[in-house]
Order: C-alpha cells, then sequence, then structure tokens
C-alpha cells in the first residue's frame, strides 16, 4: 500500500468524528432561540463575514501562529538538546531532577504575571509562555528516550569506535525519536492553549485577543466563530504534526509493522 493511500485513509478517518459531531451540533442546534447557544448554521454565516471577508487572518491569526511556532520550535531546540545532556550522563540527572520536578509542577499560566515584569507585554512575552509550557514534555521524553537506549546498540558504537557527534546522532537521537516526536506532540497541543492565554492579558492582537474582545462586547456568535476558528487551526496542526512524524519516523514505523507481520 503507497504511502499516498496510507495518508489518505489517515486522514478520512481524524476526519470522520469531528464531522460527525459538526453534524449532531448542526441538528440539535437547529432550532435554538438561546442568545449565548446560537444555531451552527448561524454561527457558520457570521463565520464566513467576520473571519473570510475581513483582515483579520492577517492581523489576528498570523501574529498567534507566528508566537506559537517560534515559541514551539524553541522549545524543541531547548528540550531536546537539555533531554540529550540530562539523559546521557546519571550526575547530571540526579543534580537536575528535583529542580525539574518542581519547576514542572508550576502551571505555566501562574507564570503570565512574572513573565510581563521582565519580558513587557510585547511578542516576546507571549513567545516565553508558550515556551514555559511546551519544553516540559519534550524535555522529559527527550531524558527517557535517551535513557532507554538499547545497550547492545551502545556496545556495538563503542566496538567499531562510532564516538562524539556520529555516536550522538545516529545512535542517541536516533534511539530516542520516537519519544522525542511523542513529546513534541504533546508539547504542541500545550503550546496552543498558552498561546490563547497569553493574548488574553495585555495585547493589542491575536485570536486569543479577538474571541476575548467579542466575549466583552457579547457579540456571542463572533466569539463561537472564533471558539472554531482556534479548533479548526488545532485539527491542522496536529494533522501536519503527523505527516511530519510519519516522515521522520518512517523506519520506525516500518520496523513495528514488519515485527507485527512476523509475529503472526
Amino acid at each position: 500500500m503507497s504511502t499516498l493511500v496510507r495518508l489518505t485513509r489517515a486522514t478520512l478517518a481524524a476526519l470522520l468524528l469531528p464531522v460527525a459531531l459538526l453534524a449532531l451540533w448542526w441538528i440539535t442546534s437547529a432550532d435554538s432561540e438561546s442568545y449565548y447557544l446560537p444555531p451552527l448554521s448561524e454561527i457558520l454565516s457570521t463565520f464566513d463575514d467576520v473571519w473570510l471577508h475581513t483582515s483579520r487572518l492577517a492581523d489576528d491569526v498570523r501574529p498567534s501562529l507566528v508566537r506559537l511556532l517560534a515559541g514551539f520550535g524553541i522549545a524543541v531546540l531547548v528540550g531536546i538538546g537539555a533531554g540529550v545532556l540530562i539523559g546521557s550522563y546519571r550526575p547530571v540527572r540526579a543534580f537536575c531532577e528535583p529542580v525539574l520536578e518542581f519547576l514542572r509542577a508550576i502551571p505555566p499560566p501562574v507564570l503570565v504575571p512574572v513573565l510581563m515584569l521582565f519580558a513587557g507585554i510585547g511578542d516576546s512575552m507571549k513567545v516565553l509562555v508558550v515556551v514555559s509550557g511546551c519544553v516540559w514534555p519534550i524535555l522529559l521524553n527527550t531524558v527517557e528516550g535517551v535513557r532507554a537506549v538499547d545497550e547492545v546498540l551502545a556496545d556495538t558504537c563503542r566496538c567499531y569506535g562510532i564516538r562524539g557527534p556520529a555516536r550522538l546522532w545516529h545512535l542517541v537521537v536516533r534511539a530516542a525519536s520516537p519519544q522525542i516526536v511523542a513529546g513534541m506532540r504533546q508539547g504542541l497541543s500545550i503550546g496552543i492553549i498558552l498561546m490563547v492565554i497569553s493574548e488574553m492579558f495585555a495585547a493589542s492582537n491575536g485570536l486569543g485577543f479577538t474571541i476575548i474582545q467579542f466575549q466583552r462586547s457579547f457579540a456571542v456568535t463572533e466569539m463561537w466563530t472564533g471558539i472554531l476558528l482556534l479548533g479548526l487551526l488545532g485539527f491542522l496542526l496536529a494533522l501536519a504534526m503527523r505527516v511530519f512524524e510519519r516522515r521522520v519516523l518512517h523506519w520506525y514505523h516500518g520496523l513495528r509493522q514488519a515485527q507485527r507481520g512476523g509475529s503472526r
């Protein structure tokens, strides 16, 4: 079966439940007269006017995506770099573990006022808020992935004299990559939430800012369109992450399929 066919089937399977939920929402809200829960048909018609026929996509959605991707990228670099270092050396892990457990227990939204004091109220603060939440699943998954490197493969590298950057890249990072990607997937979900939260504090644009402005002005239908757009962005980013995972870990998925086929 070709990669395109598998990807198409996976996409259709991922779309099945959201489409079913939207259809259920459409049916159950069709006769709604509530000001706070308008019919889905009204929300969708307003969606077109609010987001597609205005400059809001460029003025609000694009800055949000830039902040999210910047924070996520920094978290990936910091999480993988620190995770490889901590996971590779037991004394470093023993030294850092109490501090890591303390810091990761602090909810990132609590840090928003603190980060505002040091980074101001601009884009830097919002990027740092995303980093503060995204970095932990990436870092911790990287540490566990590095610790779980196969000892046989490590001994083989030692016997063949594979050391330094070659060993780090071809053995450590490659062996830990399934857990690293799992941490990235978790971190991206957290990052979307923190992107919205950070834009609700002292912001002048962004998707979170727009949604809260609609709520404060009692534009309820417009507020629902922002929530729908946020869900759509989350779905598309998750789909992009799945494609990235398939491309980066094609050897891993192929190995698992071969193992399942051999066990039959």
